[in-house]
């Protein structure tokens, strides 16, 4: 059967001096994460490892996100992380410091009964 998305969170992060942007990554992560409560998850009796996890994560240098390190942020579920182009990165008047902001979609996916 297939699963269905039953979940979609979003969240902002940044990392406001380092231009770290798995630093930010997984601050939007844990600003979607604190939006949410998934518990129907237990009242329906659903298994929390059956669950697919997929997260996006949007800033301006996809390639330096370590998506491992993002993956070990959520709690339940098989977990997919990928980033693509998005976010912002905002430089400081000097030119000499970025900020670095994020953007987070988590969606949760279950199997569909019936």
């Amino acid at each position: 059967m297939a699963k269905q998305r039953v979940i979609l969170e979003m969240g902002a992060g940044n990392d406001l001096h380092g231009r770290d942007y798995t630093k930010a990554a997984i601050r939007a992560v844990d600003d979607a994460l604190h939006h949410s409560s998934l518990t129907f998850i237990r009242n329906l009796g659903i298994d929390k490892s059956t669950l697919q996890v997929d997260v996006t994560i949007g800033v301006q240098n996809p390639d330096a996100v370590d998506t491992a390190k993002v993956a070990a942020r959520l709690p339940v579920g098989k977990v997919t992380v990928r980033a693509v182009l998005g976010g912002l990165d905002v430089p400081d008047d000097d030119g000499d410091d970025v900020a670095v902001i994020a953007s987070a979609a988590i969606e949760v996916r279950v199997e569909a009964k019936g």
